[in-house]
């Protein structure tokens, strides 16, 4: 089966739903990640002393090892503009997503929540973009699509220190628990070790605490009481 995530910043795939996707490539699955900008605007460029384009072909080289340790079908990096997505004219960033979809045909695709998790405007503009072009294609009768899922964030047990103010999914919204493996944990922590000018940011962000063998997504206009334990189960290569 193809899986499609899309999200706006390289190391969005590393931070949370790189367990999932290492899982899902270990059962044999065709992964994509399409992201949508270089993450140029990223303020470690002024600790480089780099300039935006230059910051951007370092994250992109970096995206690449990343794409190498999970092991994806395939990486597409776009240029749009980092921290920039809520001044585009959306049909701009639709046109990139579905033009991606058509030719990837992938039964799942999967982006972030309409928390953004973090919050930041990029997440929010990229979930509500691919909620739109995914409703639109589906609506022409795209029989290939079968699933839109949102990796998010159980609320934690514990706090974990960070620098993020986090955005967490309830235990009623979350349509899907995939239990990971030890394997996938440390694909995991290899995936964020690629992003090597963005270690301190990684660092203090808290995420390799917070991360477990469980990965959690909601899933659009279906809900799973008990969740689903994979994203395939109960659709068929369609």
């Amino acid at each position: 089966m193809k899986f499609l995530y899309i999200f706006p910043h390289p190391d969005d795939e590393s931070f949370g739903p790189a367990p999932g996707i290492s899982k899902q490539v270990r059962m044999g699955h065709q992964v994509y990640l399409l992201t949508l900008t270089r993450g140029e605007a990223t303020r470690v460029r002024f600790k480089l002393g780099v300039t935006k384009a230059e910051m951007g072909e370092i994250r992109y080289r970096e995206m690449q090892e990343m794409a190498k340790v999970l092991n994806l079908t395939e990486l597409i990096v776009l240029d749009l503009p980092d921290s920039g997505l809520k001044e585009l004219d959306p049909r701009i960033i639709e046109n990139v997503i579905s033009n991606t979809i058509e030719r990837i045909r992938p039964q799942i695709i999967i982006t972030y929540p309409v928390h953004g998790i973090s919050g930041f405007h990029d997440h929010l503009v990229t979930h509500a973009v691919v909620k739109r072009v995914f409703a639109e294609l589906s609506s022409l009768d795209n029989t290939y699509l079968r699933r839109l899922a949102f990796f998010t964030l159980s609320e934690p047990t514990e706090k974990v220190d960070g620098i993020h103010q986090l955005n967490y999914s309830t235990h009623e919204e979350i349509d899907c628990i995939m239990q990971v493996d030890d394997v996938d944990v440390k694909n995991f922590h290899r995936a964020l070790d690629c992003y090597k000018t963005y270690q301190e940011v990684i660092e203090a962000s808290g995420v390799r605490k917070m991360i477990t063998q469980e990965v959690h997504y909601e899933i659009y206009r279906e809900n799973h009481h008990p969740p689903l334990k994979d994203l395939t189960q109960g659709i068929d290569e369609g």
